[in-house]
């Protein structure tokens, strides 16, 4: 029997989402505004909130300063091609692992998801030695492939989890009816499975998206992303707030807009399953 709930709980549960809301939206909210202060109103104490002499000064010296536009389409390709070809090798992984698993399976799962939990920095030599040596160094192509190993296995964790909730059943009468594996994955799985799929492709784009530490130290200017041109605001001199966070909300913007846009199919990909 399901729990009644009344309208002051309702109203404290509202609250307190609001609350916790405004405590995750703050730190971006805050970045925006100062985007539009001056270097002195930037890091002033106290700081201003709201009354300060707003200005797009900012925003013309980093665009200016630097080239938004490729750094931006960088960005869009190495996300892109990583969360892509993830996808290609993801897809028929879960689904052999879901629908036809072997002893090994799980051990083959715990293992790769334990290498999420190695630092990055511990295999950076290796990995830079090896880029230098083929010539990856500073390209689009090495940037993808890094990023797209990076992300695998927890896109091939999640792709397991949401097949799993699929009944064996359909893809069973499938194969009955003469499907062979290839169209059972393309046109039964997959359009089931829609929802599990759209949700990890669109975070496994976010993080390749925000990834800095591997295309901070693997890229320079020519598949520089705009990871890097946020860092470019760093220099030995310090911080230049103002700027750094005009460069940080230009970079920021279009995941934002995209996460807006996306956010129902997200949430509904992030719960398929959870409700029987």
């Amino acid at each position: 029997m399901a729990r009644r709930v009344t309208p002051a709980r309702l109203a404290i549960n509202t609250v307190a989402a609001w609350i916790v809301g405004f405590l995750i939206f703050f730190p971006i909210l805050w970045m925006v505004l100062a985007s539009f202060k001056t270097e002195l109103e930037a890091f002033a104490v106290p700081p201003s909130f709201l009354f300060f002499r707003w200005t797009l000064e900012n925003y013309a010296t980093v665009q200016s300063r630097s080239d938004y536009l490729l750094h931006a389409i960088n960005s869009i390709a190495i996300a892109g091609g990583s969360t892509l070809i993830a996808m290609l090798i993801a897809i028929p992984a879960a689904w052999s692992m879901s629908f036809a698993p072997s002893k090994r399976t799980k051990d083959i799962l715990l293992w790769m998801l334990s290498t999420k939990m190695m630092p990055p920095v511990g295999v950076l030599v290796p990995i830079y030695l090896l880029y230098r040596t083929f010539g990856m160094l500073d390209t689009l192509g090495g940037l993808i492939l890094v990023l797209c190993l990076g992300n695998l296995p927890i896109v091939v964790w999640m792709l397991f989890t949401y097949f799993k909730e699929i009944p064996k059943d359909i893809l069973e009468a499938a194969r009955m009816d003469g499907a062979t594996v290839g169209r059972e994955l393309i046109y039964v799985l997959t359009p089931m499975a829609v929802p599990g799929i759209a949700s990890t492709l669109l975070l496994n784009v976010i993080l390749a998206w925000n990834e800095a530490f591997w295309t901070l130290n693997l890229s320079t200017s020519a598949a520089a992303p705009l990871t890097v041109f946020i860092a470019s605001y760093s220099s030995p001199e310090g911080l230049f707030w103002a700027k750094l966070s005009a460069a940080s909300t230009m970079a920021i913007a279009p995941i934002l807009v995209l996460g807006w846009f996306s956010q129902r199919q997200l949430v509904r990909g992030l719960t398929f399953g959870a409700v029987k």
